[in-house]
């Protein structure tokens, strides 16, 4: 397809599509004349994939450039290719995907300051039996909100989050269960990137309808 093809299907405009081609985010077509080149479904799909990372997960041209370079690398590996768009796996500026998790000195300092909530999260994890890289950003989330909440003064530690935990590994089952239909590991990768950030809100506002319900159940005055 020509350009102005690949635009309208990828619903990438086409000074942009000429910019990512000139930054390397997207490979080139295949020449047909002087000034002039084709495209395929692949570059489509990249393209979407790319327009996810920088509109709904926002990050930088630059972030996404080494996103896209670890992804290259890791194509035949699902597991990772959805760890690194999803940025439970951290990225290199290689564009590789990082498996050591912080230095010792600041992951010492990390816990010292949580007041023992990075160990609440380790037992958590344990507790599920999840599978995690070392030191996913999320862990950090976890700790800092359970040292937040002693310093407080609310009781509060790892078996409290051990029924939400429970939930949380069903929805990730929903989640991954809605991948079936996407053979190719970039419409994976992008169906993955969309169903979590764009329903992380819905799914909050869920918790929210669901609150006001048993509230009105449990103490309304009727």
């Amino acid at each position: 397809m020509r350009i102005s093809e690949l635009s309208r299907r990828s619903g990438v405009s086409i000074p942009t599509i000429k910019y990512y081609l000139r930054d390397g985010l997207l490979p080139p077509g295949r020449a047909t004349a002087a000034n002039q080149a084709a495209y395929d479904e692949e570059h489509v799909r990249r393209l979407r994939l790319i327009r996810s990372l920088i509109g709904v997960r926002g990050l930088s041209v630059s972030a996404t450039k080494d996103v896209l370079a670890a992804v290259d690398d890791n194509q035949g590996d699902l597991h990772l290719l959805l760890g690194l768009v999803l940025g439970a796996l951290p990225v290199e500026r290689s564009g590789r995907p990082s498996r050591s998790g912080p230095e010792e000195g600041s992951e010492r300092d990390a816990e010292r300051d949580a007041g023992g909530a990075v160990d609440d999260v380790a037992a958590l994890t344990a507790e599920m039996g999840w599978q995690t890289s070392p030191n996913p950003p999320a862990t950090q989330v976890i700790s800092e909100t359970l040292a937040t909440m002693r310093a407080l003064g609310v009781d509060y530690d790892w078996r409290s989050l051990v029924p939400y935990a429970e939930l949380a590994d069903r929805t990730a089952q929903l989640d991954l269960d809605q991948l079936q239909d996407a053979g190719d590991p970039l419409q994976q990768a992008e169906r993955a990137l969309l169903l979590t950030v764009l329903l992380e809100p819905a799914l909050l506002a869920l918790r929210r309808l669901a609150q006001e319900h048993h509230s009105a159940l449990r103490f309304r005055n009727d």
